[in-house]
């Protein structure tokens, strides 16, 4: 895998320092919500959520706060994380990663629904000496609420914190924050459970944080749900059970009643100090495509200074999130990639890659029956929650494209591989590969909005049956369009279809249910290669080669 990189960030003063270096937020765009920020000695780490995508937890490294570069995730295997049947948007919420005395902690929670008035949230905690593993087999935690994080107290004591989940029709559904102590030694929740924060009047209260700062207990939450009107309030107690005081000022980060900031939905943050006691605070954030219209990327992750006086509130300025961030240091060249390219020499996927609801195990992702391919076993179909056989990546720019080169000889109608603009079972885009009645290779383009197929016959191609074809995926805003290339020659052909790119979003997949709040979408575009094997007769397609360029 290679990027391309350049441009060097400005340098200016800043209450008498040099700040030369920029964070550029957001500085993981595409689909990363709910971070969990940690610094370890020099080393940041960021943990974000990853719903029914494999592996569960994704993970990124730095060591300045600015560049930061993919780890893949933490959850690679069925041991510690099963999505078998996960429903659209559930699995992996919230995940929060802590460190103390030489172990990483990492707590999650598999939520199985978030309908009717029900979640389901089983939380897990794993542990390692490394962020490479081994992990942990999990330990079971409580079910009663997600969000959940851990607070490591000077004392010696670790406690557990998450939003209380109300099922009770009438009953506030965020029924506030609670704590329960973790025995480290005998790894289980002890003691009893209590709510230390019923909120405020913002509601919606969840993505709880505990630091410990001049004697202080401070608690942040996130309030008014992950949408337009996303906050981070903070509170604070000289006693980690409160009361706790709410911050006067109000809330300390949101993008609520200011539409014309490019960065919405501001909230769900997490503190970091660096090791001079500089703080900055990780939150999600989303970039619409028109003023508070649809977050085609899903909601990103973004980073904000932070003043923090001694014993006063902690402050970002303005209150909103800002597009840059100066940093102390000299200035250093900001990486801007340009395009990746994958050619499948090595034996397992690279962490831009995700799979769909099954870990990419050698039975269908294979990397090794035919040097520098990638071997993608035919899956159920495209609605399928059980045995999907999709490798896909985020998009990151409203700009971008996918092109792969794949060989693929269908064997019938039931056979289909190719390309596709994805966001969940019931909402994607798809060009691929399959065969006729007579056996003749064809292109075809289908759509699912809603749960709804859609044909373009105008872009069925009849193809030679070399069994080779380089097939590319195009973002264009608002657009989503598909085109080919056969084997041998340089001529791309666009296919005659103008497609909705809007509809791989939270705001469009939302659903609403009379007496019960809106049920949004939680992740974001992805785009990737796609094979089903309907009949369950051996069926695969194999990738020479696939590249990704932003912008």
């Amino acid at each position: 895998m290679t990027t391309a990189t350049t441009s060097p960030a400005s340098a200016g003063p800043h209450g008498g320092e040099v700040l030369g270096r920029l964070i550029r937020n957001p500085v993981l765009p595409g689909f990363h919500p709910d971070p969990s920020i940690l610094r370890v000695g020099t080393d940041y780490y960021i943990a974000t959520s990853t719903f029914e995508w494999y592996p569960g937890v994704r993970l990124h490294h730095s060591t300045d706060l600015v560049h930061w570069r993919p780890l893949g995730g933490i959850l690679t295997e069925r041991r510690l994380l099963d999505l078998t049947g996960t429903g659209d948007s559930n699995g992996i919420w919230a995940p929060d990663l802590s460190y103390v005395d030489g172990e990483f902690y990492l707590v999650y929670a598999d939520v199985a629904s978030f309908a009717s008035g029900y979640w389901d949230p089983q939380n897990y905690l794993v542990t390692a000496r490394d962020l490479d593993g081994p992990w942990s087999d999990p330990v079971v935690l409580h079910g009663r609420g997600f969000d959940a994080s851990l607070f490591h107290d000077e004392d010696g004591t670790t406690w557990m914190l998450s939003m209380t989940a109300d099922w009770r029709p009438g009953r506030d559904r965020f029924a506030g924050i609670q704590i329960q102590q973790y025995d480290r030694a005998a790894r289980r929740l002890v003691g009893t459970e209590r709510i230390i924060f019923p909120g405020t009047a913002v509601g919606v209260t969840e993505a709880p944080h505990v630091y410990q700062k001049d004697g202080w207990y401070y608690l942040v939450t996130a309030e008014g749900g992950t949408s337009w009107t996303h906050q981070v309030t903070m509170a604070r107690s000289r006693n980690l059970f409160g009361p706790y005081e709410v911050d006067p000022a109000g809330p300390m980060l949101t993008s609520h009643g200011r539409p014309e900031l490019e960065l919405q939905k501001a909230g769900h943050g997490s503190l970091v100090s660096t090791p001079d006691g500089r703080w900055y605070m990780a939150h999600l954030a989303a970039r619409p495509y028109t003023p508070l219209g649809r977050c085609v990327l899903g909601r990103e992750t973004a980073i904000q200074a932070v003043h923090w006086p001694e014993g006063e509130w902690p402050r970002i300025e303005g209150g909103i999130p800002a597009m840059v961030v100066p940093v102390p240091g000299e200035a250093e060249p900001q990486e801007a990639p340009t395009e990746e390219w994958d050619d499948f020499t090595e034996p397992a996927l690279g962490p831009e890659w995700s799979t769909l609801r099954r870990p990419a195990t050698p039975d269908w992702v294979d990397l090794t029956s035919r040097p520098s391919f990638l071997r993608v076993f035919g899956g159920q179909s495209p609605v399928s929650r059980r045995r999907p056989s999709l490798v896909a990546r985020r998009v990151t720019a409203m700009q971008c494209e996918l092109t792969a080169h794949m060989h693929f000889t269908p064997a019938n109608y039931r056979q289909l591989a190719g390309v596709t603009a994805y966001y969940n079972t019931r909402n994607w885009h798809y060009a691929y590969v399959t065969a006729d009645d007579d056996g003749q290779p064809v292109l075809e383009v289908l759509s699912c909005d809603s749960g709804r197929r859609v044909t373009h016959d105008a872009c069925r191609v009849e193809l030679p049956e070399t069994g080779e074809i380089t097939l590319r995926v195009t973002f264009d805003g608002p657009r989503v369009t598909f085109a080919y290339q056969f084997a041998g020659t340089e001529r791309w052909v666009d296919l005659p279809a103008e497609l909705d790119a809007t509809i791989l979003s939270d705001e469009y997949a939302a659903t609403i249910v009379d007496g019960e709040p809106e049920g949004w979408g939680f992740t974001g575009a992805f785009v990737g290669l796609w094979v089903q094997d309907l009949g369950a007769e051996g069926g695969y397609a194999d990738f020479d080669w696939a590249s990704y360029r932003p912008g």
